[in-house]
């Protein structure tokens, strides 16, 4: 056996047995790529080797968009700007049977994709939305179910910060713009099938239906929460436009969302310390994640695992649904115990050059890849998402797993659909030329 096969081993081998020990994903990433790449050379030099690929794997203007992004996120979590747009999605969909599990998805859809983050979404929606549903009759259960995979949504409705992750990882094959404008059908159709689910639920269960709104209800509602859609507008429509770029845009997010909170009254400037705080310690994380991942992505490269998968890939299958569709199962896998910037920068080097040498553009692969790892964090045994919107339930997780299945079941056809029908995630990039 040679010694690059070895090493393969003890990279994944020891991956795992560190997974399984519970050591957080970040050190058992850093861990086993500095115990696989030792077995190759020197010690000196490994540990020079590693060290200086963590430090260049961050050095990317592209990547400052998300510290700021972050931080966004969490003004606009503390601003009143979630309730806004609560109260305007009631306004539109709340007359329907269970009709605020509709608002709640479609809150999700907007706060996520104004934040770029599904955590905040999860966190500032559920918190507000989980004691309303149980009062109008859905359990409670049900309730965290639609909170956990709606928001999810956020990930794909720009902008978002694991497609700016994923922009890098592609080394520049799919920019930031094309994967912010392609992720807008796909996570509208998302949204769109988790209501459809929703909409059988109500029926079969009879749920209650809300006082329907008047015009000028709504219109005064969609007043208030004007300000807040207008980022949407301002930052996406400034990237595609080439006015500026996403680091630059994450820095007009910051600015707006904090005027906007301020205006608001719910922020004052002495919470803008916490806030900050709160920002650093999450962009803390995720940029360490994303320096071991880096590291291991180039010792996957180092160590040709990348033409090795798609030599074998390519040799197994002659049928490229059948590739799309393996790889599919990986991610899912790969989902369910990875966190999705990691996975994202160690997987995306590995699958690209297969499904580009099949014919799938990298702007769609992104968008496959991300839809993917949505649906991992509402699965366990990782599930970041999973974990929260049951702590905000109040519920253990094991409640929630049944009435979860069925939103799984949906986000895996709407995964298949956006696969197999590249026209949902390409239409918009072709159509802005990007």
């Amino acid at each position: 056996m040679s010694i690059e096969v070895i090493s393969i081993l003890v990279l994944f081998l020891s991956f795992f047995i560190l997974l399984l020990l519970k050591v957080p994903v970040a050190y058992s990433i850093g861990i086993s790529t500095t115990v696989s790449l030792l077995l190759n050379i020197d010690k000196l030099p490994g540990i020079t080797t590693i060290a200086q690929r963590m430090t260049t794997g961050i050095d990317s203007f592209a990547l400052l968009a998300i510290p700021f992004f972050v931080l966004a996120g969490e003004i606009m979590k503390r601003g009143g700007i979630a309730n806004r747009l609560i109260n305007f999605a009631k306004s539109l969909v709340a007359s329907l049977p269970g009709g605020l599990a509709y608002v709640n998805i479609l809150a999700s859809m907007l706060f996520g994709a104004i934040s770029g983050s599904a955590l905040a979404a999860t966190s500032a929606i559920g918190s507000i939305m989980t004691d309303r549903m149980e009062k109008e009759g859905l359990p409670r259960a049900f309730s965290a179910s639609v909170n956990i995979t709606a928001s999810t949504t956020g990930l794909l409705i720009p902008p978002s910060n694991i497609l700016i992750v994923f922009a890098l990882a592609s080394g520049g094959s799919a920019s930031v713009a094309a994967l912010f404008i392609a992720g807008y059908l796909p996570g509208v159709l998302l949204g769109l099938a988790l209501m459809g689910y929703v909409a059988f639920v109500a029926i079969k269960r009879d749920f209650i239906k809300g006082t329907r709104a008047s015009l000028s209800e709504v219109l005064g509602y969609f007043s208030k929460a004007i300000f807040s859609l207008l980022l949407l507008v301002v930052v996406v429509g400034g990237i595609v436009a080439g006015i500026f770029t996403a680091t630059e845009a994450s820095v007009i997010a910051v600015l707006y969302a904090a005027v906007l909170a301020l205006i608001y009254g719910e922020v004052g400037v002495k919470d803008f310390p916490d806030i900050l705080l709160t920002s650093a310690k999450t962009t803390a994380v995720v940029m360490f994640l994303i320096c071991t991942s880096m590291a291991m992505s180039w010792l996957f490269s180092f160590e040709g695992i990348p033409e090795l998968m798609s030599n074998f890939l390519l040799g197994q299958f002659s049928n490229k649904f059948a590739i799309f569709l393996v790889i599919n199962i990986v991610l899912l896998l790969v989902g369910t115990f990875m966190d999705m910037t990691p996975a994202v920068l160690i997987f995306t080097p590995i699958f690209l050059p297969v499904v580009v040498a099949l014919g799938m553009e990298p702007v769609h692969f992104g968008i496959v890849m991300v839809l993917n790892l949505c649906i991992g964090l509402c699965t366990p045994p990782v599930g970041t998402i999973l974990f929260v919107g049951s702590g905000i339930a109040n519920i253990s997780v094991t409640q929630v797993v049944k009435p979860l299945i069925p939103f799984l079941i949906i986000m895996v056809i709407v995964l298949l659909l956006v696969t197999y029908i590249p026209e949902i995630s390409m239409l918009l990039p072709r159509l802005f030329d990007l």
